[in-house]
């Protein structure tokens, strides 16, 4: 006699295609946020609007204060506003970080950029595999790798009065592979995410945002340290 419901087997196939879809909707976002990035700060450059922003610096400030501001309102705010609310966030905050990205233009070559560019994401995605992959528990790497971006942010605020150049390429160097490994670390925390499960659709779609969000951040500050190494200046 066939007993009613899902069998243990149809339960366990529905669990691994959740896992699957929100694994490919975080990098899904992801893309699509770093696609938003580099088309605003194409426009902003090609449009003139790069040199406004560049004769009024404070606006420069407000628009650097205000992505941070939205990065911290919305992990802090993720659990109380709906998932559409927070994928908006996520991609004002893409538009505006390309509109600042569009004075790299004026400092490198469109070419180094590019470069770089596909240079980042080759890294990115060994690293993401890697993490996503690995059968090593990385959460202890996690907390070390924080601690040393505290120490690259901190180190990065006593140069600003040093200026000294060894220094920098020092912090750069260091900035460089604290994100590779916090790739890989937040890659196999969003596989972790994942096969735990979430008490509906609502909270798959919010974490699937915050998830991109990580994954946002690490591929774009690797982007700029690693452009500072790589990138052609203008002349």
């Amino acid at each position: 006699m066939k007993m009613p419901g899902t069998t243990v087997f149809e339960r366990d196939r529905t669990a691994v295609q959740v896992q699957s879809e929100f694994i490919r909707r975080v990098f899904n976002w992801m893309a699509l946020g770093l696609g938003a990035t580099a088309v605003s700060a194409l426009l902003a450059a090609n449009s003139g609007l790069v040199y406004s922003l560049l004769k009024h610096p404070m606006f420069m400030l407000l628009l650097v204060v205000g992505e941070f501001g939205i990065v911290v309102a919305l992990s802090a705010a993720i659990q109380r506003i709906g998932s559409a609310t927070a994928l908006f966030m996520f991609f004002v905050y893409a538009a505006l970080t390309g509109v600042t990205f569009s004075t790299l233009f004026l400092i490198y070559t469109k070419g180094s950029i590019a470069g770089t560019f596909f240079i980042t994401g080759g890294t990115f995605a060994a690293m993401s595999l890697y993490g996503y992959t690995t059968r090593r528990n990385l959460a202890s790497l996690g907390g070390f790798l924080m601690m040393g971006l505290i120490g690259i942010i901190l180190a990065s605020v006593v140069n600003f009065f040093l200026r000294s150049s060894a220094f920098e390429w020092m912090i750069t160097y260091a900035g460089i592979a604290v994100f590779i490994g916090l790739t890989a670390y937040d890659a196999q925390a969003i596989k972790a995410m994942a096969y735990a499960g979430f008490a509906g659709s609502e909270e798959e779609r919010k974490g699937a945002i915050i998830g991109a969000l990580r994954l946002y951040l690490d591929f774009i500050n690797l982007f700029l340290l690693l452009l500072r190494v790589l990138g052609r200046r203008n002349n």
